[in-house]
């Protein structure tokens, strides 16, 4: 049974309000059988809902066989323990859902670890003194306990003694830190590897197709599928622009309204990729009803990474069976730099590539350039990169008069310390 609560501040598409917990119920597979809304100025401080609404739903859930009853906001331990005393069945908000998907989706050690943290993160809050062998996790999480067998919101950690629980979960809670941070900085320690490469990532709401556009545009094999978070893992791989140059695509997890702020900074290392790409490629789908909003969610999530004024081209991706492109139209005035692309057919992709090199190239620069004969191979780079004008051999090396942008002109300079630049520098 789901349950909706429409508070002043809620923003969800009012045509299906629940079209979304009910596509993460089925993520879950959970089988909905029915759903309750109210409109509310605020949370009762009983029941969240109200006396009146909690008698309703008891009544509903008897009829329909329901038991669980997922919620669309985020619940105090307190009402979630008042609505489960009163109707009998087993309740869980918004941010545990999330969480049980995440959980059963987990494959790596790394997204594995993540999801546990932020499990205890918003566990330790709501432990109860009624729970048994905390100590005991496992489950569908594997060796870190992500999750424990039994269905949509029980892979979380089991309970003992509130306060032997609490002493656990912190010490736990402790140790996923401190190993997270482990993978953090070895994931920095890739990224900044890459310094020399003109890194992009894909970003977007979940189920947008970011998974099967990078499949297309590189010829990966990712796993995809239409379903909400099928993709945990980030996936780096390398993306030929044609005319010998390349740059490397990243696919990250796909973000939802109101995603658990622990889930964020805990996938924070999940998403060093996009913190510090070059480029951002935020993926639309824009047959979707709520494109707008999904798109201001993203946003959102972003500006709370860092990234927010990161470089970025929006593609409006499914525009092949987009049955209303007013969202399309709107996007493309608010938005800077935007395309309309189908990652199935392959439309638009090639002025997708085109614009690439364009932002990678920037402004294009007349310089000289020195290379020495330790350095040898970067001529190579330089004559995918760059138009050469004249070409001069000498004792120290090569002299070369060039055009080139500015962004090759800094990976060259990166990859090739030794280099020599000077003469010219000004924009043509």
């Amino acid at each position: 049974m789901l349950v909706g609560i429409l508070l002043p501040s809620t923003t969800v598409d009012l045509r299906d309000p629940l079209a979304e917990l009910a596509a993460l119920a089925e993520s879950a597979r959970v089988e909905v059988v029915g759903s309750l809304l109210q409109k509310r100025m605020n949370l009762d401080p009983a029941t969240a809902i109200g006396k009146g609404k909690v008698e309703e739903l008891v009544g509903l859930v008897q009829a329909t066989g329901a038991n669980v009853v997922i919620f669309d906001n985020d619940l105090s331990p307190r009402h979630i323990r008042a609505v489960e005393e009163r109707i009998g069945r087993k309740v869980i908000d918004r941010s545990e859902l999330i969480l049980d998907i995440f959980a059963a989706r987990a494959r790596t050690r790394e997204a594995q670890l993540q999801v546990e943290l932020a499990q205890l993160e918003y566990t330790a809050p709501r432990l109860r003194g009624m729970w048994t062998h905390l100590e005991r996790i496992a489950g569908a999480g594997g060796a870190t306990g992500a999750g424990a067998v039994g269905g949509v919101g029980t892979r979380g950690p089991g309970e003992r003694q509130i306060e032997i629980d609490r002493r656990i979960v912190k010490d736990r809670i402790t140790r996923l830190r401190r190993e997270i941070a482990e993978i953090d900085q070895r994931k920095q320690r890739v990224v900044h590897s890459r310094a020399d490469e003109y890194t992009i990532s894909l970003v977007g709401y979940t189920n947008s197709g970011k998974t099967t556009l990078l499949n297309r545009l590189t010829g990966a094999t990712q796993f995809a599928a239409d379903m909400l978070f099928a993709t945990l893992d980030t996936k780096t791989t390398r993306w030929d622009l044609g005319e010998g140059r390349s740059v490397l695509l990243s696919d990250t997890v796909g973000f939802v309204r109101d995603l658990p702020h622990n889930l964020i900074a805990s996938f924070r290392a999940t998403l060093e990729e996009a913190i510090h790409a070059d480029l951002l490629l935020h993926v639309v789908d824009v047959s979707a009803p709520s494109a707008l909003h999904q798109v201001e969610v993203v946003n959102r999530v972003l500006r709370d990474l860092g990234c927010g004024d990161r470089p970025r081209v929006t593609l409006l991706n499914k525009i092949d069976i987009a049955a209303d492109v007013s969202s399309a139209a709107v996007l493309e005035m608010r938005e800077p730099c935007v395309l309309r692309v189908s990652a199935l057919t392959g439309e638009g992709l090639d002025k997708l590539a085109a614009d690439v090199v364009r932002l990678m190239t920037g402004e294009t620069f007349d310089v000289t350039l020195l290379v020495p004969h330790s350095v040898g191979k970067a001529l190579g780079d330089i004559d995918r990169w760059a138009v050469v004008h004249q070409r001069d051999f000498g004792p120290e090396g090569t002299t070369l008069r060039v055009s080139i942008g500015r962004g090759f002109l800094n990976q060259l300079r990166s990859r090739y310390p030794q280099l020599r630049v000077g003469g010219g520098d000004e924009p043509t």
